[in-house]
């Protein structure tokens, strides 16, 4: 087969399988084909119930570790360019391994594609046109659960910024156009801010930049709320915060890191949450 990166490859045997990224979304889609039994390894998002006892083979959050990997004997790798570095996907090609580079586009109108990458590098396309089938169905329902509280008039629905930190390395981004956020913003119904501003793609915050998007709800990921000491510890490190609806509200949704923008076979789950957390969120105990 030829990769998302124009590589051909020759895969003989999809035996011990190792699907690693930066979301887990590869793997999950792995198992929701029904070839989890051949799964050997995990990287450290893959966390979802069946995955508990596979070895970790990243190190320092999200980079390869070639000694790990080449002890688990994978036959066939499935990766993106959200891991690395490419410099560890190479030598793992130059010991024998078939390494496929899916896209990682992750969105929601790219779920498809996904799966057809992934079932064609593993031999079962018909699965693959399966789940597709399954997991369109499952998007359709919960957008058209979505769209019946959704405000009609644009001006009455919420202002959403994804902001992703960790307080620990003092690093604060915020998730424009074409980073996923976008698609996931709009599939609740909520309004895009970072999109109005034109930031695009994943940029390191300004105070300027996030007073002039005035989001209403600012989404994050849980570990990076918690990184921070919460909405009072995010207000304090970024007194911009405090300059927006979101931060005078206290309005902050937070997701798990290894599903906010996952997509995948997680998509109609994660869509649903998040639609759940903003029109109807639980009373604050």
């Amino acid at each position: 087969m030829t990769d998302s990166e124009g590589r051909d490859i020759e895969i003989t045997a999809v035996d011990r399988i190792l699907p690693i990224d930066i979301s887990g979304t590869i793997a999950s889609t792995v198992f929701a084909l029904g070839l989890g039994d051949r799964v050997v390894g995990r990287d450290s998002s893959t966390s979802f119930p069946g995955t508990e006892d596979l070895p970790v083979v990243t190190k320092t959050g999200h980079t390869l570790n070639a000694e790990a990997i080449l002890e688990l004997a994978p036959s066939v790798i499935l990766t993106d360019t959200t891991i690395g570095p490419k410099e560890v996907r190479q030598q793992l090609r130059d010991a024998g391994i078939a390494v496929v580079v899916i896209s990682s586009d992750r969105r929601l109108d790219t779920t498809d594609e996904l799966v057809t990458e992934i079932a064609a590098a593993l031999g079962v396309p018909s699965r693959g046109e399966a789940l597709i089938a399954r997991l369109d169905t499952a998007v359709e329902e919960t957008l058209a659960e979505i769209a019946e509280v959704v405000p009609a008039d644009t001006d009455d629905r919420a202002r959403m910024l994804l902001l992703y930190v960790r307080g620990s390395a003092n690093v604060y981004y915020i998730f424009g156009e074409d980073s996923g956020a976008d698609s996931l913003i709009d599939a609740v119904g909520g309004v895009d801010v970072a999109a109005e501003i034109g930031w695009e793609g994943m940029k390191p915050m300004t105070a300027e930049a996030l007073v002039a998007a005035q989001p209403d709800v600012l989404v994050m990921m849980t570990d990076g709320l918690e990184s921070v000491g919460g909405i009072e510890g995010l207000i304090e490190r970024i007194p911009a915060v405090a300059q927006t609806p979101a931060g005078a509200n206290r309005r902050v949704i937070d997701m798990a890191d290894s599903e906010i923008l996952s997509f995948g076979p997680r998509t109609a789950d994660v869509i649903g949450a998040l639609a759940r957390a903003l029109y109807a969120p639980e009373p604050a105990t």
